[in-house]
């Protein structure tokens, strides 16, 4: 009998790569049932050498890696926003993710490469969308009128203004839906209508096409390092990544994080200085600027 395949999707640069090897490794180790993990990776300029060290540190007999130049996901006729923001352009990769799937995938499930798994990912798995398009959970800014996250022109779009605001981070995908219904595509044309209110990248887009046709999953398994939660199912290091001194979430789970670390090639990593952090959100900045100079 043919094992059950679980479909994910992750995007990384070169620069987090360190924290795609600690995600899939925690995602093999808390993975005990028979499905095998097709694993397909976003690859925003990840070097040859750090991708031979994730292959090296994948166990095959649970996961096969599947890798993805970031410049063959997106249509060739979509043109990407440049907001202001320091998010790299890894983050809109997301929205294209479905069309990766070979076509027996029917879902996937996309988590952001800042992440942990402390549950067998096969149980996200088996969550029934029950007719909804994608499955999330809500956001730490809950709805989208909060005032300091959400959706900043909600009002003008005519929008309740207790509607519910989820995480795009971590999303099971209905993937016949979101391509029969170009999701991708709408989100990035309504991003470029309202690119001067556009906070969190791809987010607050999705937060707007997808209102109210999402179905809301359990807390735990997408939950913000900020918080402290006793019994997480998948941590999100929301803020400064515990790759960092200046890291400032829950301290327990940074320890989580690099218990994974040790298990990769990047065993002997201890927290770097924030330059490196600062350095990488200027040239996010820079290189938006750059691009958006040369297409006016």
């Amino acid at each position: 009998m043919k094992q059950d395949k679980i479909y994910l999707v992750v995007a990384t640069d070169n620069f987090y790569a360190i924290l795609l090897a600690a995600l899939l490794k925690s995602i093999e180790e808390n993975h005990h049932t028979p499905e095998h993990i097709e694993l397909y990776i976003i690859d925003d300029g990840v070097s040859p050498a750090n991708k031979q060290r994730i292959e090296a540190q994948s166990d095959r007999s649970k996961t096969t890696l599947h890798w993805f130049k970031s410049n063959e996901v997106v249509p060739a006729d979509v043109k990407m926003p440049l907001d202001s923001s320091s998010f790299p352009l890894t983050s809109y990769m997301r929205l294209f993710s479905p069309y990766m799937m070979p076509p027996e995938a029917e879902k996937l499930i996309y988590l952001d490469v800042d992440m942990i798994a402390q549950e067998d990912i096969s149980k996200l798995w088996q969550v029934s969308l029950d007719g909804h398009i994608f499955a999330a959970v809500r956001d730490i800014a809950e709805i989208v009128s909060c005032p300091w996250g959400g959706v900043p022109n909600w009002k003008e779009l005519g929008m309740d203004p207790d509607t519910g605001y989820f995480n795009a981070g971590l999303m099971i995908m209905d993937t016949k839906r979101w391509k029969e219904e170009r999701i991708g595509e709408q989100v990035i044309q309504i991003i470029h209508d309202n690119i001067k209110h556009v906070n969190l990248v791809d987010q607050y887009g999705l937060n707007i096409v997808l209102a109210n046709r999402w179905l809301e999953l359990d807390r735990r398994w997408n939950v913000f390092a900020v918080k402290n939660v006793p019994d997480p199912f998948i941590i999100h290091y929301l803020d400064i990544k515990p790759i960092f001194k200046s890291y400032n979430s829950t301290p327990a789970y940074q320890e989580i994080f690099y218990k994974y670390l040790r298990l990769t090639a990047w065993k002997n990593h201890k927290p770097v200085s924030d330059y490196r952090r600062l350095a990488r959100k200027a040239y996010n900045k820079t290189k938006k600027k750059i691009l958006s100079f040369f297409k006016r």
